[in-house]
């Protein structure tokens, strides 16, 4: 058998759509269609029982999340959901376990997977292009994205921790430290030395001012940590929130400016912004002190994703975003240090 990752993402997702097949049968679901959806971190299929009932089946990729990790993923989403969030069902396998741990000649290590239920609804992506920027609609979209945010971060803080639970941090250390989460950015070899050192200079203004903000309940806590327009959908006048894989502790402030970050170009970012905001609001409080640190976290949203670039490398997606992060990170770089 060849090595898996020499494989083409094609012949991968081929063995993983054997292992999928393993997996189901933990579920006391008769599948009839199983189909790719993506495969790019995960591996997520449709599968669609004799009923006509449709489920989400995600594998996931190799040591990303312990398995307390997971379950409290999975665990958070149940409770979010309990508390009126859109979020998909966590359906439990036939043993009543949250995820199992499948096998498969096909694969060359253990995967956890999950069964979650289908979320039939628009992605705002889509929503986006079909509007064809239209400001009110950006404006009410953008104002239900903060709503959401915010309704995300309050019932989170009034639900207590299950025992064990367990997430990484999008914290000083894990974005900033000698070893982030998402990787080294600064270890980008696309990288040049005055683009690098323009970085280390932000980076340590951004050090201090997180040591200023400080970790609160009031800006602190679990977050989604990829508000982007992939992971919205719109089902009527409601709108759901799907992929919690990079879930995790983290400032609300984050949270916001992920869902901002890939606008940051566009002519409508000032609507955005102040729809956020305004969103946001009707659910939570957010201090104008909080607020003015948006140009702090984009710059250090941006970061993370020179840092997924670099620990990708290898991979087409990764070298066609490279150019565009950079150029994005110095811009907003300079803003933070209002040398722009």
């Amino acid at each position: 058998m060849a090595d898996f990752y020499q494989q083409s993402a094609e012949e991968q997702a081929e063995r993983m759509l054997d292992l999928a097949r393993t997996a189901v049968e933990h579920w006391d679901i008769e599948a009839g269609d199983i189909a790719l959806i993506k495969y790019r971190e995960n591996a997520v299929f449709s599968v669609t029982d004799t009923s006509g009932h449709r489920y989400a089946l995600r594998i996931h990729r190799s040591e990303y999340h312990s398995d307390s990790e997971l379950l409290s993923e999975l665990q958070w989403m149940d409770a979010l959901l309990h508390k009126g969030v859109g979020t998909p069902p966590v359906i439990p396998s036939r043993s009543g376990s949250l995820f199992v741990i499948v096998e498969h000649p096909a694969i060359p290590e253990p995967r956890q997977v999950d069964l979650l239920g289908w979320l039939h609804g628009d992605p705002v992506g889509a929503i986006e292009e079909a509007q064809s920027r239209n400001g009110d609609e950006v404006a009410d979209l953008f104002r239900r994205i903060g709503k959401l945010a915010a309704e995300v971060h309050s019932k989170t803080a009034d639900w207590s921790l299950p025992e064990g639970f367990a997430r990484h941090a999008w914290d000083a250390e894990g974005i900033l430290g000698d070893d982030p989460f998402w990787g080294r950015f600064l270890d980008l070899a696309a990288l040049d030395d005055q683009t690098r050192a323009l970085l280390v200079r932000a980076c340590d203004k951004a050090r201090q001012d997180l040591a200023n903000f400080g970790m609160t309940e009031q800006n602190y806590g679990l977050i989604h940590a990829d508000f982007v327009p992939e992971n919205l959908l719109q089902r009527g006048e409601d709108l759901l929130l799907i992929d919690f894989d990079d879930a995790g502790f983290g400032w609300h402030m984050f949270e916001l400016a992920t869902a901002l970050y890939f606008h940051v170009d566009d002519p409508n970012l000032d609507l955005m912004r102040n729809a956020i905001l305004e969103g946001y609001r009707t659910a939570r409080a957010l201090p104008e002190s909080d607020w003015e640190l948006l140009p702090l976290f984009l710059f250090l949203r941006s970061l993370t994703y020179l840092g997924w670039v670099h620990t990708r490398h290898e991979t087409e997606t990764a070298r066609s975003l490279t150019p565009m992060f950079i150029d994005r990170t110095q811009m907003l770089a300079l803003n933070y240090l209002n040398e722009s």
